[in-house]
């Protein structure tokens, strides 16, 4: 099974050290994954995994991470809305990781509301192992499909009033 990181266009680096710490990927290796693919955006240090069962990829950037979610058994990403809704989209579970370091933060509204719904579960970089070693990732929601319509009407009946 393979898990698929990625920090989206930021640098966060508190999300690439605990997924590439030894407590993490043994816990990855102990719930079966075997491979860990991590778009590391600009994590500015070497990424190696002492982990001889896992197997390691990361790169940089990239100019559509579709593939590597589509390949994934489970998703950890950060908590921003672009990333959240093509994973969920593509029926992958998905553990959202909420940037506490961000002024503002709208990643922690945005993973609340998904995580209330039942459609991911939300961590914060140093409750990640936990929330990973303790997630029902079989017991996640799917979105409810786009119904496009809606919108269409909404604006015809406020265009008609």
């Amino acid at each position: 099974m393979s898990v698929f990181v990625t920090v989206g266009t930021t640098s966060f680096d508190a999300l690439i050290r605990t997924v590439t710490s030894d407590t993490f990927q043994t816990e990855l290796i102990s719930r079966g994954y075997t491979k860990l693919t991590i778009q590391r955006g600009s994590y500015p240090s070497p990424i190696s995994s002492s982990a001889e069962l896992l197997s390691l990829h990361h790169y940089d950037y990239s100019p559509s991470i579709e593939e590597d979610i589509r390949a994934a058994d489970l998703v950890i990403a950060h908590a921003g809305a672009g990333t959240a809704l093509e994973v969920l989209r593509a029926g992958k579970p998905l553990i959202v990781v909420i940037n506490d370091e961000l002024m503002g933060n709208h990643q922690m509204e945005l993973a609340e509301e998904l995580s209330r719904g039942g459609h991911v579960i939300s961590a914060t970089p140093r409750s990640l192992v936990e929330v990973f070693s303790n997630a029902k990732l079989d017991e996640l929601k799917p979105l409810p499909p786009v119904e496009p319509q809606l919108f269409g009407n909404f604006v015809n009946a406020v265009l008609a009033s």
